[in-house]
């Protein structure tokens, strides 16, 4: 007889108070319809007391499974550790803000049954959001697409279903700067799409400020693309190339007897110019530095406080 299927759902939360007992009403409702199903909820160091809601909220929900992190790691690596938790034939995430709604993870099921290793679950409006956001946002993704070797579905974010077999190859891939959009796109694999509005934030705070969205475009472009010091190469030859447009022109202007200050404009454009080329590539060049420094010292990705509802339940470091 066939093994019933598992289905895995991974929540990122931190700070969520607000919205994690309206989640999990939520997503319980919408997963009913689904053979089994297990919710795996990562506490990203919460200081709000989202941890102890979640925790007594396990008596009314037993297919709950709860990771804690010892400090914040991040939200991509809160993803992470769901993921390499997840026991089921298929691995959805998703936040927990209910911008993303729970009820479109049965259809996206659907989709795999029919042979899809990743479904997209593709933004068609951004309600609640502000033109600032939608703009960037939308250059973020065409920008990506233009500068790094990976497909990533424009308008889509980290709600997506994964196979049992994209799940384990998305887990062999350990590297310290996590970009899990860009990962799972350069997988491959047979992909397929579900299109839906996004809401707006049930309740709190966005956990993503601009800082942080600037910090996630940094990883994306820095993790997948060489074009930023190639773009610096460019500058450098650029640089030498006005340098000598201002040797030529200085000449001429000499032979001209051009009422000039000797030496002064010349020097102001070079000393300017080049010093700002330099510091840009010296910027762009420690950002990739800095990475292999991060995957050489070989630190965990993690580090897990506390974990409830598994077989094992040892707060073991990951």
């Amino acid at each position: 007889m066939a093994r019933e299927e598992l289905h895995s759902i991974v929540v990122p939360m931190y700070n969520e108070r607000e919205v994690a007992l309206t989640f999990l009403e939520r997503a319980t409702a919408a997963l009913s319809a689904l053979p089994a199903y297990e919710i795996i909820v990562v506490d990203d160091g919460s200081t709000d007391g989202t941890w102890e809601i979640l925790d007594s909220a396990r008596a009314a929900y037993p297919n709950l499974r709860l990771i804690r992190f010892s400090r914040n790691f991040g939200h991509q690596t809160a993803i992470t550790a769901g993921i390499d938790a997840a026991r089921g034939d298929t691995v959805t995430v998703i936040d927990a803000d209910l911008q993303d709604p729970p009820e479109l993870i049965p259809k996206m099921v659907e989709k795999w049954r029919e042979g899809a290793d990743i479904v997209f679950a593709v933004r068609r409006a951004r309600r609640g959001e502000s033109l600032f956001k939608k703009a960037t946002a939308a250059a973020f993704y065409r920008l990506m697409r233009s500068l790094a070797a990976v497909d990533i579905p424009l308008d889509s974010g980290d709600f997506r279903l994964m196979s049992r077999r994209t799940a384990d190859a998305l887990i062999s891939m350990r590297e310290r700067s996590r970009f899990i959009r860009g990962l799972v796109a350069w997988l491959g694999f047979q992909r397929a799409y579900v299109h839906y509005d996004r809401e707006e934030r049930a309740a709190g705070r966005t956990k993503y400020p601009l800082g942080k969205m600037l910090r996630l475009a940094a990883d994306g472009i820095v993790s997948f693309s060489l074009r930023p010091l190639q773009l610096a190469a460019l500058f450098g030859a650029l640089s030498a190339l006005i340098g000598f447009g201002v040797i030529v022109y200085a000449i001429v202007e000499r032979l001209r007897g051009g009422d000039v200050v000797p030496g002064w404009t010349s020097l102001m454009v070079a000393v300017l110019f080049m010093g700002g080329v330099q510091l840009l590539s010296l910027a762009i060049l420690g950002e990739y530095v800095g990475r292999i420094y991060d995957e050489v010292r070989g630190r965990p990705l993690y580090v897990v406080h506390e974990r409830v509802g598994f077989d094992d339940e040892d707060g073991a470091r990951d």
